[in-house]
């Protein structure tokens, strides 16, 4: 087994993480692509003012931004809608042309840059084309994204790629955030104060993540682990310092599995002793099942890279911050053998389907 340098205590389970905060189901609300909230919830809460109809209209082509979005607009006029349906992952959909229209239609598009989501940038090009006055809020804007060559196979093109995974690093998600804002505050000037006042909330969450992130970590034992999933996770690896190593080298979730990446799992897991992995909830999950009765691996758990959200996680109202402390927290808790999954946990999501 490989364990961190002199690392012999752990912290108790869930002893640093706020409880889940009950919310209103809100599935259909999301499917119709309109929500408001506070506090990590999908739905109305804490008394916050609906936006009116008559307002700025933006739309998000991904499910953490549109979280962050939604956050940062609450009070304000501008609705925020998700493009993305429940049960979708944001990264490798591709959608109708009914998609475009609602972007061209929209007061603003917040996107995760060039070349992330081919459908977003085709779209973006047919507003400009259509004279279309879209804003386009560039999430990513300012940010200093990886090298492909430090997280992909060699035999990866990688000529001047880049690892586009920046938000699960939450202080470089709080970047994200300032952008929202910025661009918000652009089709509502008048709203800049709420705006700001609003974003400064979420990058005060976020440095809670970061801290509760990094409590699990340093209670770590071990500080290699192993993910049925694709290469998303690096930025978590390298900012709390843990080799995360991936099924699939990818970085697309509909990354095939070939031989050689069950080999390698396979060696990964002899070599380290592991117990315990992790399984991409948006994924197939057969790789985790395989190497659940090929290994000695005793159980999976969820991981997600926030790119979409479930039926259920719609229904008990989730954001980031909630699918954060509520399921890839718990998930690497276990993978680093910093704590054993609670029971009700683990009851949900052993070896789940």
């Amino acid at each position: 087994m490989t364990h961190r340098n002199g690392r012999s205590s752990r912290v108790s389970r869930r002893g640093h993480r706020n409880k889940r905060s009950p919310c209103v189901s809100r599935r259909g609300f999301l499917a119709a692509g309109a929500a408001v909230g506070s506090a990590g919830c999908l739905g109305d809460a804490g008394g916050a003012a609906a936006p009116s109809d008559d307002g700025p209209v933006a739309v998000a082509s991904f499910f953490t931004f549109y979280d962050f979005a939604r956050r940062v607009a609450e009070g304000t006029p501008i609705r925020v809608e998700n493009l993305v349906p429940t049960g979708l992952h944001g990264h490798g959909w591709d959608p109708d042309p009914s998609i475009t229209r609602r972007i061209v239609d929209a007061d603003a598009f917040v996107n995760v840059g060039p070349d992330f989501q081919p459908w977003a940038d085709r779209a973006l090009r047919t507003a400009r084309d259509d004279g279309a006055g879209t804003a386009s809020i560039n999430v990513r804007e300012g940010i200093d994204l990886l090298d492909l060559a430090d997280t992909v196979d060699e035999e990866e093109e990688i000529e001047g790629g880049k690892d586009p995974h920046f938000w699960l690093d939450p202080g470089l998600a709080k970047r994200s955030v300032d952008n929202v804002a910025e661009g918000f505050a652009e089709i509502a000037p008048d709203h800049r104060d709420a705006l700001e006042g609003n974003a400064d909330a979420v990058r005060s969450e976020l440095d809670d993540i970061d801290a509760e992130w990094a409590a699990i970590f340093e209670a770590a034992e071990r500080d290699v682990v192993f993910l049925a999933a694709h290469n998303a996770f690096e930025y978590v690896g390298r900012r709390y310092g843990a080799t995360v190593q991936p099924l699939v080298r990818t970085l697309a979730a509909e990354g095939d599995v070939r031989p050689t990446d069950m080999q390698r799992a396979q060696d990964t897991i002899a070599e380290h002793d592991i117990r315990y992995i992790g399984a991409a909830v948006f994924e197939p999950r057969r790789p985790a099942r395989q190497l659940r009765g090929e290994t000695g691996v005793e159980a999976y758990y969820p991981v997600t890279p926030y790119a979409g959200i479930t039926p259920q996680w719609a229904d008990r109202g989730w954001g980031y911050v909630d699918i954060a402390r509520n399921i890839n927290m718990p998930t690497f808790e276990a993978v680093l053998d910093a704590g054993e999954p609670d029971a009700g946990f683990d009851a949900e999501w052993r070896n789940f389907e």
